[in-house]
C-alpha cells in the first residue's frame, strides 16, 4: 500500500485507456492504481486484469462527477490514501509526474491540491504551445511564488477570469479535504466549480510549473460534446457570476468563449510524440 493512488475513471471502450495505464505504471515513484467505471464491460475488465489492477464498479448514479467522487471514495476507503489523482482515461502522464508532485507538495505546510503545467495531444501530436496554453500559464504565474499559494484572494482572482487548472493534472491532499469534491450539476465546468469551492479553504494551491502530463483533445471527449450543444457556455456564465456582477460576467464570457475553439482539432504549433 502506498500513500498515493491513481484513480482511472474509465468510460465505455476508450482506445486510449491502455496507454494511460502504461504511463502510470512507468512512474519513477510507485503508487496504487485502480480503475473505476459506471459502464462495466469486458474491454475495461480485460485491461484491469492484464495489469492486475483493482477494478470497482459504480452501481449508483453514473456521470462524470459521480464517477470522480466514487473513485475518490474508493481510494480513501480501500487504500487509505493521503494523496489522490483522478486520471482521465484518454490522457498520459510523464514518468516524473508523481515525483515532481511529491517534491512540491511536501514543501507545503497545508496543501489542498497540487497541479502542474501540461501539453495537449491532438491527432497523436504533442502540442506544447498555443494561445490557450500561453494564456493559462500567464494566469498561473502568481502561484509560482509559494507564499501566494496560501492566499485565498490570489486564488480567487485567478479563477475569476477562468479556469487555468488542468483537471487531470491535479493531485488532491485528501487529509485536508472534504469527502466529496465535485458537485454533480455541471457537465463541462465541474472542475472549475470544484476549484472555486476549494479556493475558499485554508491551505495551499501548489503549482508545478513544468509540463507533467499530456491532455488529449479529440472529437469524442465530453468537453467537445458540451461545446457542441452550448452547455459549456451556459455553465461558464454561471461560474463568472460567482465572482462578478452579471453585466461584467457577460463581457468576460464573450472573450472566454473564444477559447472553446481550442477544443476543436485544428492547426497549431506541434511536436512529434
Amino acid at each position: 500500500m502506498y500513500e498515493h493512488t491513481f484513480v482511472i475513471c474509465a468510460y465505455k471502450e476508450s482506445p486510449y485507456l491502455e496507454e494511460c495505464v502504461k504511463s502510470l505504471i512507468r512512474q519513477t515513484i510507485k503508487s496504487n492504481i485502480i480503475i473505476v467505471t459506471s459502464t462495466p464491460n469486458s474491454y475495461i475488465e480485460d485491461i484491469a486484469g492484464k495489469y492486475h489492477l483493482p477494478y470497482y464498479v459504480n452501481e449508483g448514479q453514473g456521470g462524470i462527477t459521480q464517477d470522480w467522487n466514487f473513485g475518490y471514495r474508493c481510494a480513501r476507503k480501500y487504500n487509505k490514501s493521503k494523496y489522490i489523482t483522478i486520471a482521465h482515461q484518454d490522457d498520459i502522464y510523464e514518468k516524473e509526474y508523481l515525483a515532481l508532485v511529491f517534491q512540491f507538495l511536501k514543501k507545503a505546510s497545508h496543501p489542498i491540491i497540487g497541479f502542474g503545467d501540461y501539453y495537449e495531444i491532438r491527432d497523436g501530436i504533442r502540442v506544447k504551445k498555443n494561445k490557450l496554453l500561453i494564456v493559462k500559464r500567464f494566469m498561473l504565474m502568481p502561484l509560482r511564488i509559494s507564499s501566494l499559494q496560501k492566499s485565498c484572494w490570489v486564488r480567487r482572482r485567478i479563477l475569476s477570469f477562468g479556469s487555468p487548472i488542468c483537471c487531470p493534472s491535479v493531485t488532491f491532499a485528501a487529509d485536508n479535504l472534504p469527502d466529496v469534491i465535485f458537485e454533480n450539476h455541471y457537465r463541462a465546468c465541474e472542475d472549475w466549480e470544484a476549484w472555486e469551492k476549494l479556493s475558499k479553504r485554508k491551505g495551499e494551491f501548489v503549482y508545478i510549473p513544468k509540463m507533467i502530463m499530456g491532455h488529449r483533445i479529440h472529437e469524442d471527449s465530453e468537453t467537445t460534446a458540451a461545446i457542441g450543444d452550448n452547455k459549456r457556455t451556459d455553465e461558464e456564465f454561471e461560474m463568472f457570476c460567482k465572482f462578478w456582477p452579471r453585466w461584467f460576467a457577460k463581457i468576460l464570457l464573450r472573450q472566454y468563449s473564444k477559447g472553446q475553439q481550442s477544443n476543436q482539432l485544428g492547426k497549431t504549433v506541434r511536436e512529434e510524440l
